[in-house]
């Protein structure tokens, strides 16, 4: 039986093999897409979906070809994610004062008061979009449920969360 047929079959070993032949490869690829602290990450990221995805693998496209393409995808949303990460952060300016915290510290309370008050699924999705900052495809993977389903949490977690607050 080929390492192909054994890792959709669900046989951890071969998932083993995969990371020990495809390891090197997916990390040469993500090493030139996504700057060094990451690749480590991506590369988990990769053989992640190859486990969670391995009944839509196609046996006649091959093997390495689908893995480099999920290596790809996968350092395409870590890129996109720093991206989003660098433009929420501001950069600090030493001419201005320190702000009184006493209204932000009301602000988070009141937030995690309003979250604690949501359904759990609607309450997951939405810490993992804005705490973890994940996108909503990294959320779905992350937790095996449907792209739809995470959007359909998130959309109504948040209007629900504006009623709160």
């Amino acid at each position: 039986m080929t390492l192909e047929q054994r890792l959709a079959q669900g046989d951890e070993e071969a998932l083993s093999e995969c990371y020990a032949a495809l390891g090197p490869l997916v990390r040469h690829h993500a090493g030139r897409l996504v700057p060094a602290h990451v690749v480590d990450d991506v590369v988990q990221l990769v053989f992640l979906e190859v486990w969670r995805s391995r009944a839509r693998f196609d046996s006649a496209r091959g093997l390495e070809p689908w893995v480099v393409a999920i290596a790809r995808k996968r350092a395409i949303d870590q890129l996109r994610a720093e991206a989003r990460h660098s433009r929420r952060s501001v950069p600090l300016d030493d001419t201005v004062g320190v702000p009184d915290a006493t209204c932000a510290v009301d602000a988070a309370c009141d937030v995690r008061n309003a979250l604690a008050g949501l359904p759990v699924p609607q309450r997951q999705a939405i810490v993992l979009a804005h705490f973890g900052q994940l996108t909503q495809r990294e959320i779905a993977d992350r937790l095996a449920i449907p792209l739809g389903t995470v959007k359909a949490r998130t959309t109504r977690g948040l209007r629900r969360l504006k009623d709160l607050l």
